[in-house]
């Protein structure tokens, strides 16, 4: 037990076991083909999270391990602009189609969602929650706070939106026979945030740079609704 005990408090053990295991579940995605069903992200979170709960460690401890990868979202998402400037072209070309479908696709993401669940009369604080479930994390949690949700809840809503975004959109866009990569990338990027970008990016540099176009926009035209929605209640 004391040996376990001195290798828990090894400084940055658990950002080595989270690097280690996302790993070991990238090249299983890798080998098989980008199978959905085998998304790194879906496997790594539930295996940390049995790691975690086997080894007694409060999240607060991992947390603060795991605080570079943190750190270096923040400058990843920025990185985000480089591939946006290179097609910065096509992008002015294509600004009205770019504007109606963020519309389009902002408010049905909206409007899907809190309409589902209104249906089987969701409270008002879980509505709050599920509406922003298209923008990036830290937006969706500063706006469900704003209109009287649940900023973890949000977190998780966005998270699992994310995957599962990232996960069905390829195969239902190839079976669509949909080959522009354009509107396929804006649209990942509307959907399923931060990763779909990075789905996009694994099929093509034009799809990435429209997804993180569309990630980056749809964050604000999220917030300005809800925003809007809110000063409106």
């Amino acid at each position: 037990m004391s040996a376990l005990a001195g290798l828990l408090a090894t400084p940055l053990l658990w950002l080595a076991a989270t690097l280690g295991v996302f790993e070991i579940f990238e090249r299983l995605s890798q080998r098989s083909g980008r199978h959905p069903l085998c998304h790194p992200v879906l496997w790594t979170t539930p295996v940390l999270i049995a790691l975690l709960w086997a080894t007694g460690t409060p999240y607060a401890d991992y947390q603060a391990d795991t605080f570079l990868l943190s750190f270096l979202l923040g400058p990843a998402v920025v990185g985000l602009a480089v591939p946006i400037w290179a097609q910065r072209e096509r992008i002015k070309r294509l600004a009205v189609p770019i504007v109606l479908s963020l519309a389009a696709g902002a408010v049905t993401s909206i409007v899907s969602a809190v309409g589902i669940l209104s249906l089987f009369g969701a409270p008002a604080d879980i509505l709050a929650s599920i509406a922003p479930r298209a923008t990036t994390t830290p937006v969706a949690m500063a706006i469900a706070q704003q209109l009287g949700g649940v900023p973890a809840l949000a977190a998780c809503i966005v998270l699992f939106a994310g995957i599962v975004g990232a996960m069905v959109a390829t195969p239902l866009l190839n079976a669509m026979k949909f080959d522009d990569y354009r509107p396929r990338g804006f649209a990942l990027g509307v959907s399923a945030h931060g990763f779909g970008a990075a789905r996009a990016f694994q099929v093509s540099e034009t799809a990435g740079a429209f997804a993180s176009l569309g990630m980056a926009l749809n964050a604000v035209m999220t917030a300005a609704l809800l925003s809007l929605l809110a000063a409106l209640l």
